[in-house]
């Protein structure tokens, strides 16, 4: 089953993604491209952007390229861990986020992924670790 294009997946985007604003650009197994504009909404009281943005994305990023991988195998995924470092503030622009998968295993898959400004300086780091679950029989009806 072929991954669905980002602009179908951002149509079905829900949620928590949908209210920060998050938008795919590239999907696939090995890697993904999300962005997110800056706004007033994002920034923490001393201006910069709330770290909870870059741990949003890297979990949505990171989530959804290993779910529309693994819903054909009958799984589902969800994060397990989430480790973010903020290397430099962003405060204005775009958000640019690259996932890249590390590791594909059978109940686990492995992410990193960077964040820069719109002048390509890295602003934030994250490893996130996501756990392939079955999913319940009704799920997999179709």
């Amino acid at each position: 089953m072929a991954i669905p294009a980002p602009e179908q997946l951002n149509q079905v985007l829900l949620g928590f993604d949908r209210l920060y604003g998050l938008e795919l650009i590239e999907v696939s197994d090995e890697q993904v491209r999300a962005q997110v504009r800056v706004r007033d909404e994002l920034r923490q009281p001393a201006g910069l952007i709330h770290g909870g943005v870059y741990a949003s994305m890297a979990e949505a990023m990171a989530s959804l390229a290993t779910g529309v991988t693994v819903f054909a195998e009958g799984s589902t995924a969800v994060g397990l861990s989430n480790s973010t470092s903020f290397l430099r503030p962003l405060t204005d622009g775009l958000i640019h986020g690259h996932a890249v998968r590390l590791h594909r295993g059978r109940t686990t898959w492995v992410w990193d992924v960077r964040f820069t400004d719109d002048a390509g300086r890295l602003c934030a780091i994250t490893r996130m670790t996501i756990a392939v679950r079955p999913l319940p029989q009704a799920d997999v009806a179709g």
